[in-house]
């Protein structure tokens, strides 16, 4: 099985990747039809287990977190607020237009645009 280090389990989440990169509803769709869906890290423990994912593939990947309805207010994608969150240095700076989250390949989030291809990582 060719599946080493493309599915990883981290606390009571298992974290996937089909290795593709798409925009964000359709990293969200996909992930959604297999049962799951877009990686959100809780702690840092799963910001690790997530950012081993985008470190094998050397690909950004969007997190299941979004901006709400108030400007630089982020909240996971089922509507919780965020318990735990590692913003790069001056982040979330996009006040509104940058409604999506993305993890960099040191771990750290930048809100971004939701119409970008990211990596697909999914959690079930």
């Amino acid at each position: 099985l060719a599946l080493n280090g493309k599915i990883k389990e981290v606390g009571e989440k298992i974290l996937a990747s089909n290795g593709k990169e798409v925009d964000f509803a359709s990293a969200l769709e996909s992930c959604e039809e297999a049962g799951g869906t877009i990686a959100a890290p809780m702690n840092e423990e799963e910001n690790k287990a997530i950012l081993g994912i985008v470190k094998q593939y050397n690909r950004y990947a969007y997190l299941g977190i979004k901006e709400g309805q108030t400007s630089g207010q982020f909240k996971y994608i089922n509507g919780m607020p965020l318990n735990y969150t590692k913003w790069h240095q001056y982040e979330p700076n996009g006040k509104g237009t940058e409604k999506c989250v993305e993890m960099y390949t040191d771990g750290s989030w930048n809100d971004k645009k939701c119409n970008l291809y990211r990596l697909t990582i999914c959690e079930f």
